[in-house]
């Protein structure tokens, strides 16, 4: 069984993001950047169910900048057999929009022919939450989303995710498309002689004029601003003081 997952190259979730002085967007330039968490999670996973001898290949796919290739390799060095590039842009400030990405992956997969997609539920730059479920539409497979347990059992995968009232379990019939919660897995650290063998294995490039997607955006951003600072807090000297200001200055009582 084949396994594709998609990655995306995110602002490193260590580093604090900096507004653009004219408030159009994000400073990404010398930022460090990494795999999405979310999507580390997927990969872990993929990798885990090759090591146990129900998946064949994994393949890592990546849509983007060209600087997206250090990511990829870090995804070889993680256990991926092969990485795929999609060249979108050159602009790394630049997002490519959900519905592009899943009609680009939609190419891709027509290509490759996998029988299980895993995917980061979001990425944590946009928090769309939305590329698989149009990726699973735009294929007509099945989708399970906020995957905590996934097994892989003949033509099947039992996927169980978590919800309000406790856990549910999802049966889908292969081919089908999943995307993963934080409690999936712990991805695995990735050691130096991996870096250096990850480091001489080719990446496949694809240009995206050649796949004939349109990536022009549909949204635009109109303004970017930092979160107004949390005022100081002020001491009470009693509880009915304390209750006083709730019910009169903060009208929460």
């Amino acid at each position: 069984m084949k396994i594709l997952v998609p990655i995306k190259r995110v602002v490193d979730y260590n580093v604090r993001v900096r507004v653009r002085t004219d408030g159009s967007g994000l400073e990404l330039n010398n930022v460090k950047m990494s795999m999405n968490p979310f999507d580390e999670i997927a990969l872990e996973e993929a990798v885990r169910l090759k090591e146990k001898g129900v998946a064949t290949e994994v393949i890592a796919i990546s849509i983007g900048v060209p600087q997206a290739k250090d990511t990829l390799r870090t995804a070889l060095a993680m256990g991926a057999d092969r990485a795929i590039l999609v060249h979108a842009t050159d602009d790394v400030c630049q997002d490519i929009e959900p519905l592009s990405v899943a009609r680009i992956l939609e190419k891709i997969i027509k290509s490759e022919a996998p029988q299980l997609v895993i995917a980061g539920k979001q990425a944590i730059d946009n928090d769309m939450n939305a590329t698989g479920q149009m990726l699973a539409a735009a294929l007509g497979w099945g989708q399970a989303t906020y995957a905590s347990a996934i097994e892989v059992q003949n033509n099947t995968v039992l996927v169980t995710r978590e919800i309000d009232g406790g856990l549910q379990t999802l049966c889908l019939k292969l081919p089908a498309v999943v995307t993963t919660d934080l409690r999936l897995n712990q991805p695995r650290y990735v050691a130096l002689p991996a870096i250096m063998k990850a480091k001489k294995k080719t990446i496949d490039e694809i240009s995206i004029k050649t796949l004939g997607i349109d990536i022009t955006p549909r949204l635009s951003i109109l303004s970017t601003a930092e979160p107004p600072k949390r005022q100081a807090g002020i001491k009470v000297k009693s509880v009915d003081e304390l209750v006083s200001k709730l019910k009169n200055e903060a009208g929460v009582l």
